[in-house]
């Protein structure tokens, strides 16, 4: 398993703004390929082995967020990029931007390892211009020893219980901590009616006077010391939890999560696409993509992979095994385009109120 440093870089920690005033230039570096990935989340040898394997050298550029580097493939135009990992929405947005270049499938011929509900997922149906590498759900993680009643409806988190006020988290990234109002109000996901979204704003904002704190990357720590008895949470990051103590607990509410979806993609000022497809070809390999599931903790679209998890990797971590018609039954995080500023005006109101 990756060191627990590894595991609390900032995955998630972003919302769906672009944050273009963050804009830098491209890197320049001498490797036939340059990767934008982000820290930890594949495996420390990957470059070397991709290299042996197809004589293509490559160099990994760390970034902490997805905001940051839309900053950078927007500015630069993509250059100086080949394959960028970004989550779904992300991906939408470059792809409308025109940065992105086709999937060129017949170069890719591990995309048969996806799961077929993989290959029809609503942000990009068919695989046009992304390829997923994680995938999975976000829900109530908690201290099963410690919590009086289990919960089972995100009312548990956002209307708690006297024993629970100020010993509760929420992720403090715009979409996620807008779904979990949003589901709660029995809404999308990717909501964005006026009246809508102004109930779930009254409903955030009344949450957020029974909160520890706002939480993207130390929650499951706070859970491990008992600081905090349930929080909001990342099935992978609850899983970080639970490989430090057992009684950590995760449970989808019963009105449901989002999907969320970290996808790979190719830049269209690549000037080494051949070599950017076969990188990806070489992540959707069972073997190299199976060391993302056991060592990130996230479950991924690859079937061979998943199949080849061991048995008590999958006891130890329940939600790992979560079948995958279940999963994709889940509303999928999308890009609400102009929305988003309202969202990102709304969480401001939320976390500016008394």
């Amino acid at each position: 398993m990756i060191a627990t440093s590894l595991r609390r870089r900032a995955l998630k920690t972003s919302s769906i703004a672009l944050g273009l005033a963050l804009a830098l230039s491209a890197p320049a570096l001498a490797a036939d390929l340059v990767i934008s990935n982000w820290d930890g989340y594949m495996a420390p040898d990957a470059m070397a082995a991709f290299k042996t394997a197809t004589g293509v050298s490559g160099e990994v550029v760390v970034h902490a967020t997805n905001e940051e580097i839309m900053g950078k493939l927007i500015a630069a135009g993509g250059k100086g990029y080949d394959v960028v990992f970004v989550s779904s929405p992300f991906a939408e947005v470059l792809n409308k931007l025109g940065l992105t270049e086709p999937i060129d499938h017949a170069k890719i011929p591990n995309l048969t390892n996806l799961y077929p509900e993989a290959t029809k997922l609503p942000h990009d149906v068919g695989n046009a211009f992304s390829v997923p590498y994680t995938w999975g759900t976000t829900g109530l993680c908690y201290r099963s020893d410690l919590v009086k009643t289990a919960p089972t409806s995100w009312s548990d988190l956002l209307a708690p219980s006297d024993d629970l006020k100020g010993k509760t988290t929420m992720l403090a990234t715009d979409r996620w901590l807008l779904a979990a109002g949003q589901l709660d109000k029995g809404y999308s996901v990717n909501e964005t009616d006026p009246a809508k979204m102004a109930e779930v704003k009254n409903l955030l904002i009344s949450a957020k006077k029974t909160l520890l704190a706002y939480d993207d990357t130390t929650f499951y720590s706070k859970l491990v010391s008992g600081e905090a008895l349930m929080v909001q949470a990342w099935d992978g990051w609850c899983n970080y939890g639970i490989a430090e103590k057992p009684e950590i607990k995760y449970v989808i509410p019963k009105e449901g999560s989002d999907l969320w979806v970290d996808t790979m993609v190719v830049m269209k000022a690549s000037a080494n696409k051949d070599a950017a497809f076969q990188f990806i070809n070489f992540m959707l390999d069972a073997k190299n993509h199976a060391w993302a599931a056991q060592n990130i903790d996230y479950k991924v679209p690859n079937k061979p992979a998943m199949e080849s998890l061991p048995a008590d990797f999958l006891a130890k971590f329940p939600n790992m095994a979560m079948p995958v018609a279940d999963l994709v039954k889940f509303e999928q995080l999308r890009d609400v385009g102009d929305a988003q500023r309202d969202y990102s005006k709304i969480v401001s109101e939320i976390k500016a109120a008394q």
